[in-house]
C-alpha cells in the first residue's frame, strides 16, 4: 500500500488555498455578526432572502455549538491542509483527511440548503456565499482526491 499521495497540480493547490482563504474569511465575519446582531451582514430582512432569521433561527446551532463558529473552525483547518507548505508532504494520510474533511463539509451544507430552503423558508445570502465556496472546494477537490488516495 503506497503512504505518499501523488503530487497535485500547482493550480489544484492554489485553488484549493484561495478558496479555503474565502470560506474563512465569510465564515468569520458569519461569526463576527453571530456575537454581533445579524443586523451587520448587509442583506435583506425582506422577503426570501433574510440573513437575519437564517443565522438567529434555531437551525443555526447545531448541538448547541453556533453553525458560524463550526463553519471557521472548518475553514480555518482547510486553509491550514490546503496550504502550498502542507500540499508539498504529499502524504496519503492528508489526503484522506483532506477529502473526509470536505466531504463532510459538503454534507453539512446540504442540511443547511434544505434547512434554509424547507424548514426556515428563508436564504441568507452569506451563507450561500459559503456554501458555494464548499462545492466549489468539493469539486476541485474531487478531481484530485482518486488519484491521491489510490493504493496502488
Amino acid at each position: 500500500m503506497r503512504t505518499v499521495a501523488l503530487p497535485a497540480s500547482r493550480a489544484t493547490v492554489w485553488t484549493t488555498f484561495v478558496l479555503s482563504i474565502v470560506g474563512a474569511a465569510i465564515s468569520t465575519y458569519l461569526t463576527i455578526a453571530h456575537f454581533e446582531g445579524a443586523g451587520i451582514l448587509g442583506c435583506s430582512s425582506n422577503g426570501l432572502v433574510n440573513c437575519s432569521v437564517v443565522t438567529t433561527s434555531p437551525q443555526s446551532y447545531f448541538l448547541g455549538i453556533p453553525v458560524a463558529i463550526l463553519g471557521l473552525a472548518f475553514y480555518l483547518a482547510m486553509v491550514v491542509v490546503n496550504s502550498p507548505w502542507v500540499w508539498r508532504r504529499a502524504e496519503r494520510w492528508i489526503a484522506l483527511g483532506r477529502a473526509v474533511a470536505v466531504g463532510s463539509g459538503m454534507i453539512f451544507v446540504l442540511w443547511l440548503i434544505y434547512a434554509e430552503l424547507l424548514i426556515i423558508d428563508h436564504i441568507c445570502l452569506w451563507c450561500t456565499g459559503v456554501h458555494v465556496v464548499t462545492f466549489a472546494l468539493a469539486i476541485v477537490l474531487s478531481r484530485i482526491a482518486p488519484q491521491q488516495l489510490a493504493t496502488e
